[in-house]
């Protein structure tokens, strides 16, 4: 299978990093990572759908390739899904999502009604706006954001970080090329053979503070307020995934979410965790499949 054709949309200092995979003239899906990652953990699912569809996965922006402007608010993300469809003139696109990329596209559903044919969203990050709570974060929310800057961000060599990540809990059950993929595109060379993240503790704890606020119900949002509840006006069809090795918290949100989408129907990866595409692929392209029919 060929390399994946790599490009970029809008201005110098706002680009959106993307790849394509399959000839155009097919039916578009776009695949939306979660947060820390980027567009390449897709690589066995978008393989597999570029047989029957045009495929294109993005860099969300703070990740890869992608430009990191500090604005990391749940509808930022969703209108750059908006300036990717726009740009590269995206009709009946079927998207696929998992976690915070999963409600960028639900919140983009919305923005631009009538461009989505379906959505298959893997564990979506939402909150219920009708049982909104006030007070901001807790103690242990703000601990676990806080956490995550000290989290390692350069290593010794891209060899290095594979043998560490491999048997980290979020990866340990990844694929070797899923892994492989993400230690090749989430970090950045330095000199000597050292690498860096791309996506910076720094930058993943600005993005991780709005997702525990709707984690927790107590998300505010910004001068566009809480787009949350837009979720009832998306104009698809929606299928939305657990994974039964996940974390209770995911499968919550997840449930919010079926509560608000009037097209909705659910589903169950037995077998996987949190990271369900990167975990068992095959299972995530027989069951978009399945939803396309």
């Amino acid at each position: 299978m060929t390399s994946p054709h790599r490009f970029s949309i809008g201005p110098a200092g706002a680009e959106i990093a993307m790849l394509q995979r399959g000839e155009r003239g097919k039916p578009p899906a776009l695949l939306v990572h979660g947060t820390g990652f980027v567009a390449d953990v897709w690589d066995e699912v978008a393989r597999e759908l570029a047989s029957t569809y045009t495929v294109y996965a993005l860099d969300r922006r703070g990740h890869g390739a992608s430009h990191k402007p500090g604005a990391y608010h749940f509808l930022d993300f969703a209108e750059d899904i908006c300036r990717v469809i726009d740009a590269l003139d995206l009709r009946d696109v079927y998207g696929i999502g998992h976690s915070a990329g999963a409600t960028d596209l639900l919140l983009a559903a919305k923005l631009a009604p009538g461009r989505f044919t379906r959505l298959f969203v893997m564990e979506p990050t939402a909150m219920d706006p009708r049982a909104a709570r006030s007070g901001g974060l807790g103690d242990d929310s703000l601990s676990q954001i806080q956490r995550t800057l000290r989290r390692r961000a350069e290593f010794d060599s891209a060899d290095a970080v594979f043998e560490r990540y491999r048997t980290a809990p979020t990866f340990a059950d990844w694929t070797e090329t899923s892994l492989r993929a993400y230690v090749r595109h989430g970090f950045v060379p330095l000199e000597n053979g050292r690498v860096r993240l791309c996506c910076t503790p720094e930058i993943e704890s600005a993005m991780l503070r709005p997702i525990y606020e709707a984690m927790t119900q107590v998300y505010v949002g910004d001068v566009r307020g809480n787009p949350f509840g837009s979720l009832a006006e998306i104009d698809c069809p929606v299928r939305v995934a657990t994974a039964a090795k996940s974390g209770p918290i995911y499968c919550e949100m997840a449930r919010r979410a079926v509560s608000l989408i009037p097209q909705v129907s659910t589903l169950v990866f037995e077998s996987a965790g949190h990271c369900v595409a990167q975990e068992v692929p095959a299972a995530v392209v027989e069951a978009a499949r399945e939803f396309a029919k």
